[in-house]
């Protein structure tokens, strides 16, 4: 079995409140959700309104199907207007 971990770190610059930004990160949770099959959270910068820094888990039992699917996340992230990727880290266990 191996695990794929990816944290996030996601710049919002269009957001101007809290309440703006959970509306946003709510959004693409449920989408990565949906469209991956990963468990994800909200795992630091919660009280930062234009910053937020996402952690992601997938289970498989290959390596390279994690590692697709931790970069087609990385790549859907990367295509939404209103977000932009600081800084990514992937690791498989």
């Amino acid at each position: 079995m191996k695990v794929g971990i990816l944290t996030v770190e996601l710049f919002l610059g269009e957001v101007g409140s809290l309440k703006e930004k959970r509306k946003h990160i709510k959004s693409l949770v449920t989408r990565l959700r949906n469209r991956y099959n990963v468990s994800v959270a909200e795992v630091n910068r919660q009280d930062s309104w234009q910053r937020a820094t996402l952690g992601m888990a997938a289970v498989s039992n290959q390596t390279a199907h994690v590692d697709r699917t931790m970069a087609a996340i990385v790549d859907f992230i990367a295509a939404q207007a209103c977000l932009e990727i600081i800084h990514y880290q992937t690791e498989v266990i």
